[in-house]
């Protein structure tokens, strides 16, 4: 699969889901602004858990600007505080922004759009023993769905995309550096789950559904264009 083109920084790129996503990139930013405020279940280290929010931003560091004196949460609070960002759910990762992918899958009237980076300098595989953190890596997703979901069914496609996630690594080979082993992840990825926030949800986002399915194949589809960039990067 050939890894989609290096974007200039400052270029904005089309909508996503027929204008409900608009994605805006920047030096060291990503931000993608829902038309509505919608209901978000993630792992952010910022406006993480569940929330209502109107957008997700993902902030690129150095890794000289992490030691191990510096609280990576003050730190981005402060700089999304600084563009006007505080209500934001909010990302870090030392992955050239430039790299995000997307992918969007409809079935019916139901659809998905994924925003994510993808860096595995930091590839793990689920149990292994915590060791300390080595090269820098991390996959962040953002996952958008079209209908508004229970509480149920959030959780079902937030598991949805962890499972995708996990798949792609497996397809690709990408090793351990702790055990070698195949590597379901890295040790410091992020899920973030949207969803308009409104009446008429739905109860289920399981793989028989249309909510899993269009989940599963956008969070395929786009990491698997991430995956590889990352493996064809010199």
């Amino acid at each position: 699969m050939k890894p989609p083109p290096l974007l200039e920084q400052g270029e904005s790129t089309a909508v996503l889901g027929r204008g409900s996503l608009r994605i805006t990139l920047s030096p060291r930013w990503l931000v993608v602004r829902f038309d509505r405020r919608h209901s978000v279940l993630s792992s952010a280290i910022v406006v993480g858990g569940r929330r209502r929010a109107k957008g997700v931003a993902w902030h690129e560091v150095r890794n000289n600007e992490l030691p191990a004196t510096i609280d990576p949460v003050r730190l981005l609070r402060r700089r999304l505080a600084e563009r006007g960002l505080s209500e934001t759910v909010g990302l870090l990762t030392s992955r050239d922004l430039r790299r995000y992918v997307v992918a969007e899958q409809r079935y019916g009237d139901v659809s998905a759009q994924v925003v994510a980076t993808v860096g595995l300098g930091n590839a793990l595989r689920v149990g292994d023993a915590p060791a300390r953190r080595g090269h820098v890596g991390t996959i962040n997703i953002l996952c958008r769905v079209s209908e508004p979901l229970s509480e149920t069914a959030q959780i079902e496609a937030l598991c949805l995309v962890a499972e995708a996630r996990a798949l792609v690594l497996l397809e690709a080979g990408i090793g351990s550096g702790r055990s070698g082993l195949p590597s379901t992840g890295t040790g410091t990825d992020c899920i973030v789950l949207a969803s308009p926030f409104a009446t008429g949800k739905q109860r289920y986002a399981g793989k028989h559904t249309p909510v899993g399915h269009v989940v599963g194949a956008a969070v395929v589809k786009a990491l698997r264009l991430g995956v590889s960039a990352w493996m064809t990067e010199p």
